[in-house]
């Protein structure tokens, strides 16, 4: 199965300024910048991309792992924060950090705690991330 994106830039990096879309059409034309990356311009980013990506392919894991438990969330809320940070290199991502918040009828904090570093561990994203993967999963 393969999923595709496209990217369009024009100009330099500080002044210029490209789109995003998705071939579903979820996102199209999205507008991206160095001040939607670097400062607080109108638009999106990739981190912002790919803390959506870890956010949504961790909930749908967890969501996996409680059905192997025998359980069926009645919420789950994920945020995902990207960090990018200046290296003597150049940029990178050194880490997402994922909150969770969940709602489980019958669910105890062993099982809760057990099906969430399994997502965490096996949703596809994080798998792809070679950076500090770290996770507060809350059950409420």
């Amino acid at each position: 199965m393969k999923r595709t994106a496209s990217a369009r830039w024009t100009g330099d990096l500080k002044s210029g300024n490209g789109t995003v879309s998705t071939a579903s059409g979820t996102l199209a034309n999205a507008a991206y910048s160095f001040h939607t990356r670097f400062e607080d311009g109108q638009g999106t980013n990739p981190e912002e991309l790919l803390a959506a990506a870890h956010a949504g392919c961790f909930t749908m894991a967890l969501s996996a792992q409680l059905a192997q438990a025998n359980l069926t969330a009645e919420s789950l809320d994920t945020t995902c924060a990207i960090s990018l940070e200046k290296q003597p290199d150049g940029f990178a991502i050194t880490s997402s950090h994922l909150e969770v918040k969940a709602k489980i009828p019958g669910a105890t904090q062993e099982a809760f705690d057990k099906a969430a570093q399994a997502a965490k561990a096996g949703c596809p994203v994080s798998k792809l991330y070679k950076t500090n993967i770290t996770l507060n999963a809350q059950l409420l």
